[in-house]
């Protein structure tokens, strides 16, 4: 895989880079009260989430402004290399570097740590100790032509046999209703969850050949929780497949502007 995801002995030897930024997404009481690791400034979750409707742009990004406020008064620049990481298999951290992505970052500066912080916890040393950056310069800006796309992609992709729509979510989610001729793919069958890490390459590609989503084709991708897609997404971009987009719209929206869906008996 490449460098999108990344394991602790890569960051442990860049920590010190200058314009290499390790970003922790966790609650503030988490990062302060447990540790993170040394030199990690906090960006929670919460804090790039958008309300329910998300901002202007499309999906539920949290606004260009406000994002590039975030990572600017954290001490991040538009060029530094971000490394994000959670506690919990990456699924939190994996959508603020999706969020990077749609608002300009370059993708190949934008690193998943492999698995979270335990991982990081069981080999290498952490702190409570907060750094505190002076502020940078952040530029943000919605990238249209991004992967986050909208509803027309899913319907081009519905009558196109080069394309396969994926639903990233629970197994009683997608028999309740899916987009017809969705292949069901939960995110956390891309993770070993013992190790907490993501499985090995191998393992992943014979997973996702069984379900016919093969770089050859285009994946579409769609959830009723953006973070879910960012992983699903920010695992298959680290396989070189070259062609991953994904819709943030709900289902009660598509069937509101006239999609159909399907169940399972």
């Amino acid at each position: 895989m490449n460098d999108r995801i990344i394991d602790a002995e890569w960051a442990a030897d860049r920590l010190d880079t200058p314009g290499v930024a390790v970003v922790d997404v966790r609650d503030t009481w988490e990062y302060e009260g447990i540790g993170h690791i040394p030199g990690a400034v906090n960006v929670p979750f919460d804090s790039f989430r958008a309300d329910e409707h998300g901002a202007a742009e499309a999906g539920m990004l949290p606004g260009a402004d406000a994002f590039a406020g975030l990572l600017g008064e954290a001490g991040i620049a538009s060029d530094d290399d971000i490394v994000a990481y959670d506690d919990t298999h990456g699924v939190f951290a994996a959508r603020l570097l999706v969020t990077a992505e749609l608002y300009g970052h370059d993708p190949e500066k934008l690193h998943l740590l492999d698995g979270d912080y335990s991982v990081w916890n069981r080999a290498e040393p952490t702190t409570t100790d907060a750094p505190d950056p002076d502020p940078a310069a952040y530029a943000a800006a919605f990238d249209p032509d991004g992967p986050l796309v909208e509803r027309a992609a899913i319907e081009v992709a519905l009558g196109d046999p080069d394309a396969v729509i994926v639903d990233t979510r629970e197994v009683h989610e997608y028999e309740e209703g899916h987009i017809p001729g969705a292949v069901r793919l939960d995110w956390r069958e891309l993770v070993d969850t013992d190790a907490r890490t993501v499985r090995s390459e191998a393992a992943l590609r014979s997973l996702l050949d069984e379900r016919g989503i093969v770089p050859e084709k285009r994946v579409v991708l769609y959830c009723n929780t953006a973070r879910r897609i960012s992983h699903t997404y920010t695992v298959l971009r680290a396989l070189g497949y070259p062609d991953v987009d994904f819709y943030e719209g709900s289902l009660t929206e598509w069937e509101r502007e006239g999609g159909t869906i399907e169940t399972v008996e």
